[in-house]
């Protein structure tokens, strides 16, 4: 497999840099659990400055609604009920909440640790699951003072999921570093399966062209973006609640 490390400044650029390596130097192979193909690398991204501005990208399928919603989901678990209900087979909250403690002990115990580690796989569920987790573990590390995180999936869908779940991870490793009283530090995502289903080759493409094009295809989180997902709060909750009262 060919590995491929896409670096940027802020959040847009490294992910955007990992779309054009994608679509530069990937692989068309068979998916057959799917029964379709994919376009694969191994990808590390590295975002140097994650809160740095502009954070948001254009290139990802969703707006302040689904980006707020699935950040909600990830750091709060506000729909974790619907593996309660038999609905969903695992949320990623779920899956890390009891360690949330365990992170917060570890690294005021000693900040200089290389033991705060989440893991998310559980190996017994994942491995009889036809939908196993594909975010594996996620570690931090503090160094010169600000926290840095590292993310590990076993499969990433480059057009589809990574930019929201690199948003999420850095919104979770912020929580962290603020309630640790730490500066924010460097954000890792490591994809051993960076793809694109054969369904998505030509959204991926003209990704890559406007991104070559130079278009302007970011946004500011601050004073733009974070406003419009604070707005999307009450329907966000009212959609919850609705869910819960489903029977």
């Amino acid at each position: 497999m060919t590995e491929c490390l896409a670096r940027g400044r802020t959040l847009p650029e490294a992910y955007h840099n990992s779309l054009k390596a994608l679509e530069k130097d990937g692989a068309v192979i068979p998916c057959t659990d799917y029964n379709t193909m994919q376009k694969e690398v191994s990808m590390t991204i590295c975002v140097d400055e994650p809160l740095s501005e502009p954070m948001i990208s254009r290139l990802f399928i969703g707006g302040p609604h689904e980006l707020e919603q699935y950040r909600q989901e990830m750091l709060d678990g506000i729909l974790d009920f619907e593996v309660e209900r038999g609905n969903w087979e695992y949320t990623y909250h779920m899956r890390m909440e009891e360690q949330f403690d365990f992170i917060l002990r570890e690294l005021k115990r000693n900040p200089e640790s290389r033991r705060a580690v989440i893991d998310i796989r559980d190996w017994r569920a994942d491995s009889r699951k036809d939908s196993p987790a594909c975010l594996q573990h996620i570690q931090y590390f503090i160094r010169d003072g600000a926290l840095h995180g590292k993310v590990l999936f076993r499969s990433n869908d480059a057009v589809k999921a990574t930019f929201m779940n690199a948003f999420a991870l850095i919104m979770l490793q912020k929580r962290f570093a603020d309630q640790l009283g730490v500066r924010m530090g460097t954000y890792t995502h490591r994809a051993n399966s960076f793809h694109a289903y054969e369904r998505d080759f030509e959204l991926l493409r003209g990704y890559v062209r406007r991104i070559e094009a130079g278009e302007d295809i970011t946004f500011d989180y601050e004073g733009e973006w974070q406003e419009l997902m604070e707005d999307e709060k009450p329907a966000i909750a009212e959609l919850v609640r609705e869910l819960r009262d489903e029977r």
